[in-house]
């Protein structure tokens, strides 16, 4: 017997205690029954996230890579490619940042959950989907019309005229308003069958400006450095502290409506 031979056999023992027929158990990691097979392209990936996710970036799934949140294969040339459970795990991701505002670490501890399959986490439904589950397109790049913002919100188009006068919506140069203004509109449609209209709603523009003037000054260092993984960074960070000022500004105004209750 040679020695290669000779050192093979404890290596092959472990087999021996496993059934005929049977194998250990593996859990398939989140997302499971969807295509493993890396045969999409950074652009295929973009592309897939775009509708949903209009300002996603070569940059951004970079540094989501960079953050261990998805693993595409590389090709012997060095390029990125992603698989279909590869892009439905970065959708997850991004719409945790996007709607629920957590921090990476947070959504990576999430998906180590779904790994492990735990799914008691279940993915969000998407953004853009009405409530018989037809998605809307925006006009045009990820941004509606007056018109367009009016019938998404479900409000009558002079609605949305009152807050832009009100200088609570802004419009973009052509005129296009993001996807942000949906839920401004319809907040602010809902209060104003409150006798709150739009010109009431000015100091919240106010004070979300100076709110989003303390961020901007938080990620400066990072939107300085001229890196696609600095960019990346900057606006997770941004999206962070940006919650955090939100969750602050919520638990005020609770506190001081509580009083108001006989």
């Amino acid at each position: 017997m040679s020695r290669a031979q000779d050192h093979a056999r404890p290596a092959a023992a472990p087999e021996a205690t496993t059934p005929a027929g049977s194998s250990p158990h593996v859990v398939e990691p989140w997302p499971r029954g969807i295509s493993r097979r890396a045969s999409m392209r950074i652009s295929d990936v973009l592309g897939a996230l775009q509708l949903e996710f209009p300002t996603v970036t070569n940059s951004k799934l970079r540094f989501l890579e960079e953050q261990g949140l998805v693993e595409p294969v590389r090709t012997q040339a060095g390029y990125r490619q992603y698989s279909p459970a590869d892009v439905e795990r970065l959708r997850f991701v991004l719409r945790q940042q996007r709607d629920r505002y957590l921090p990476l670490k947070v959504i990576g501890e999430q998906l180590a959950a779904l790994d492990a399959g735990d799914e008691s986490q279940a993915p969000a439904p998407a953004r853009l989907a009405t409530a018989d589950g037809v998605r809307q397109a925006p006009t045009v790049a990820g941004r509606f019309s007056a018109a367009g913002l009016a019938a998404e919100a479900g409000v009558d188009e002079q609605v949305v005229t009152e807050l832009v006068e009100a200088g609570v919506l802004r419009p973009g140069p052509r005129g296009q308003f993001d996807l942000w203004a949906r839920d401004v509109v319809v907040l602010a449609a809902t209060l104003r069958e409150h006798g709150i209209d739009a010109r009431h709603l000015r100091g919240f523009r106010a004070a979300a400006d100076r709110q989003v003037d303390l961020v901007e000054q938080v990620v400066a260092p990072w939107r300085g450095q001229h890196t696609s993984s600095s960019r990346a960074r900057a606006a997770t960070l941004a999206a962070e502290v940006g919650e955090l000022c939100g969750q602050l500004h919520t638990v005020m105004v609770r506190a001081g409506v509580a009083d108001l209750a006989p």
